[in-house]
């Protein structure tokens, strides 16, 4: 089961942040946003379906994320937690962690934006497209 959102670059991201990842569907980003990978998100969590979102509360699940941009892609895995809402109406968060809030589409992730592949971070700060995939197994 996939859900994928279309997102921009900004030359503000920097993807620094060791925990986190984010797209968020505000048309802006300021420099403190180091887990921001996209804007202008084309949907939020708040917007999944109710079997994706039910699929995801499964402790055993993985949840992949895939990043594509025209020229580079990367992968992140992360597992499913009974305490996902998908009710944030603005952003979605990965999580290495296991912290939850409205936000957080998966937990215990690989990669933070500090781990997301360099030449598709400077990719997305050139303002390239962002095609970020979430798909649940």
């Amino acid at each position: 089961m996939d859900v994928s959102v279309s997102a921009t670059g900004h030359d503000n991201v920097t993807a620094r942040h060791d925990s986190t990842l984010e797209l968020t569907t505000d048309d802006f980003l300021t420099p403190a946003g180091d887990c921001i990978l996209g804007i202008d998100a084309d949907c939020s969590p708040a917007a999944f379906s109710d079997a994706f979102v039910a699929a995801c509360q499964d402790a055993a699940a993985t949840i992949t994320l895939v990043l594509d941009t025209p020229q580079h892609r990367d992968e992140i895995t992360g597992s499913g937690h009974p305490d996902l809402s998908f009710t944030n109406d603005r952003s979605m968060v990965g999580r290495t962690s296991t912290y939850v809030d409205d936000r957080t589409v998966f937990v215990d992730a690989d990669k933070a934006a500090a781990d997301v592949d360099r030449e598709l971070v400077a990719a997305l700060a050139d303002g390239a497209p962002l095609t970020a995939t979430l798909r649940v197994d």
